[in-house]
């Protein structure tokens, strides 16, 4: 057997899995990453996965597993800078481990990431949160349990894993209403509740009454809906909301854009972005930053306060008869 092999288990169990304890959804990235890539080069090398070595997956292999990711299966730029930290991650574990690969190791971690475009958010104005809320007919269960779905992630911002996480002994509907919710990065934090959402979600837990370890939004199984599920759901909505609301039916929502409409929503009423990074659980404050550069009501603010140069419209005079001349040609 190739060194390959045992440092990759090595990697996993000992790595990922007893030091950092990396998540499940971790986990199952780096995974998928190194399943695509040993198919690859067993494929191009005609090797079996278990007899690959280090030193075979050389850089103008993984450079064109890259491209093989952006090309044939259609991944985007950032898919594939996420397929490249998952390799780079194994390749720095094996650098302690087998120094004798070091030139190899070398050679595929000075392999860069590839530069992309940042678009600006996309988020939802408030018209179009009151349509989207008002799509879900709530005559059905299902639509309750879509419309109280829909008003908690715009409310709280919830990322799509902690909707489906959400259990009935996480909602707290005293005073003080809140979520708790275990996040990104094995992070605690509680968000507050509106007296409507909270309204809203006791209604729908009374009549959704499994236990305090049943799913929040659960299918009528009693499972935890998906991601794929919840993210048609909202597709759905959006579909029947673009009747009232036409500006609906140019945007793509998805459960992220509900996300940062919560955010946007705070920064409108002028909460600091310190604050929304708390709420929103990010790793870093700066990454708020997005939402400001996104929102342009924000920068027309700004503008009103500040003294610009006196921007009117003059006529080029010339003052030399010889650029005059000059000018007239």
């Amino acid at each position: 057997m190739s060194a390959l092999a045992p440092i990759l288990q090595a990697f996993f169990t000992d790595r990922l899995l007893r030091e950092r304890r990396a998540s499940a959804l971790t986990l199952a990235a780096y995974r998928d990453a190194w399943r695509l890539l040993l198919g690859f080069a067993a494929k191009r090398l005609t090797k079996p996965p278990s007899l690959l070595d280090l030193d075979d997956l050389e850089v103008p292999l993984i450079r064109a597993f890259l491209d093989h990711l952006e090309v044939e299966r259609g991944n985007g730029v950032r898919t594939r800078n996420a397929r490249l930290a998952a390799i780079h991650s194994l390749f720095r574990y094996a650098a302690v481990h087998h120094p004798e690969h070091a030139a190899t190791i070398a050679r595929v971690l000075a392999i860069l990431p590839k530069r992309f475009d940042r678009a600006l958010v996309a988020f939802l104005t408030e018209i179009e949160v009151e349509a989207l809320l008002a799509a879900p007919e709530r005559s059905s269960w299902t639509g309750r349990r879509d419309h109280a779905l829909l008003l908690v992630a715009v409310q709280t911002g919830l990322r799509i894993s902690e909707l489906i996480g959400l259990r009935h002994s996480d909602v707290h509907l005293g005073t003080g209403a809140h979520v708790a919710c275990h996040g990104k990065g094995r992070k605690d934090r509680i968000t507050p509740l509106t007296t409507p959402t909270a309204r809203v979600l006791r209604a729908w837990l009374t009549e959704h009454d499994s236990g305090s370890a049943a799913p929040v939004f659960a299918t009528r199984t009693g499972t935890p809906l998906s991601r794929d599920a919840i993210e048609h759901r909202i597709a759905l909505h959006v579909t029947n909301a673009s009747t009232h609301c036409p500006t609906l039916a140019s945007k793509r929502v998805t459960a992220h854009v509900l996300r940062h409409t919560a955010a946007m929503r705070l920064l409108e009423a002028g909460v600091h972005p310190t604050v929304i990074a708390l709420w929103l659980g990010h790793e870093r404050v700066d990454t708020t930053a997005m939402y400001l550069h996104a929102h342009l009501g924000i920068k027309e603010a700004a503008l009103a306060h500040a003294r610009m140069p006196d921007g009117k419209p003059r006529r080029y005079r010339p003052p030399d008869a010889l650029l005059a001349f000059l000018q007239s040609l």
